[in-house]
């Protein structure tokens, strides 16, 4: 089951994903058609960034990139550890 913020994610791209369906048919890409041109393909490259950020956030890429930096604290962790350890034992003169 989603939380509600995910919810809010889904939403908010398929409001993205409904207006550049929308909005794409009526931009004009003529060469002649000068800041109308540009502005729509600006606009257009927003909608898409947006809808990827949206998925990139349903997908998780983000946990995966989370539990992997986890792992990776945690090794640094027991390798801290086990230093500390030895440099006491050394300073004990065992």
């Amino acid at each position: 089951m989603m939380r509600q913020s995910k919810w809010k994610n889904v939403i908010y791209m398929l409001i993205a994903l409904a207006m550049l369906i929308y909005a794409l048919p009526m931009i004009s890409f003529k060469p002649g058609a000068g800041w109308v041109s540009v502005f729509g393909m600006v606009w257009a490259a927003f909608a898409f960034l947006i809808i990827g950020a949206h998925l990139h956030f349903l997908l998780g890429v983000d946990a995966e990139k989370q539990r992997a930096l986890d792992q990776i604290r945690k090794a640094k962790l027991m390798d801290w550890q086990r230093k500390w350890a030895g440099e006491k034992k050394e300073s004990q003169g065992l």
